[in-house]
């Protein structure tokens, strides 16, 4: 609980002073929250290691599928940050971060599911996965709000924490890209080594999980063919990313938390 706790602090501490240093100078927020985001996500990892270490393997279950999935996006967003992407994105992605890791220790750890090495590497390429085309709905959601204040002329001063429009977008597609590949391999290995889709109440999710990877290919389609971008690239991205969000979690959810029963 308190390496928890501690991640939830230093996640909201980085939000915040992120927030004012992107007020006082859009483009340059300064690098202190960087330092403090960095701390919160070593120990929010800490918090899995310690479970995992207790439970004598790796805990895949709701909870700790949703923290994992923010842990990657707060990595991700550090990363983006550094390079001199979408530094913004963190005043979302941290506190949300911070609240699932704390979810997860308060929801406590059930026993770990046995998973061979095949299985592993299929649950960590889902994770990557969506915690990369999250990332890519989270800019295709600046990206709607930016066009929109450019077409109502209306120039607030927080638009200056983004990147030109172009950047933006041409970002935008960089992540969904190195998203779909990762979703490529998830579906991949899902075919080679999860069996008996249909006993494993898996049918659903795999389901979904094709429909969402049909609609991001289709994009990135459109984007090479016929130049697609602006709204239509941003309701591509959204509709793609809610048949993941229910691939990923809906399903789960139901089943874990309503149906209980192991996934």
């Amino acid at each position: 609980m308190p390496i928890a706790v501690a991640a939830l602090v230093l996640y909201l501490l980085a939000a915040t002073l992120l927030a004012t240093g992107l007020r006082r100078d859009p483009a340059h927020p300064g690098r202190t929250w960087l330092a403090i985001a960095l701390a919160a996500i070593a120990c929010h990892a800490a918090v899995h290691g310690v479970a995992w270490h207790l439970a004598q393997g790796p805990d895949m279950h709701f909870f700790a599928a949703l923290s994992l999935s923010a842990l990657g996006m707060a990595s991700l967003t550090s990363l983006l940050a550094r390079d001199g992407g979408i530094a913004a994105l963190g005043i979302v992605v941290f506190p949300l971060a911070g609240i699932f890791a704390l979810l997860y220790e308060l929801h406590g750890h059930p026993p770990a599911t046995a998973m061979d090495w095949q299985l592993q590497l299929h649950a960590w390429c889902a994770l990557l996965a969506y915690a990369t085309l999250a990332i890519a709905a989270l800019l295709a959601v600046l990206l709607w709000i930016q066009e929109h204040a450019l077409r109502q002329r209306s120039f607030h001063g927080w638009m200056r924490a983004l990147p030109p429009l172009t950047e933006l977008e041409t970002l935008l597609f960089r992540t969904i890209t190195v998203g779909f590949v990762l979703l490529t391999a998830t579906l991949l290995s899902g075919l080679l080594f999860v069996h008996d889709l249909l006993g494993q109440h898996l049918a659903h999710k795999t389901l979904l999980s094709v429909l969402s990877w049909l609609v991001f290919g289709a994009l990135l389609w459109g984007r090479w063919r016929r130049g697609w971008r602006g709204m239509t690239a941003v309701r591509w991205t959204l509709v793609a990313m809610g048949l993941l969000m229910l691939a990923f979690f809906g399903s789960q959810f139901v089943l874990e938390l309503v149906l209980h029963r192991a996934p």
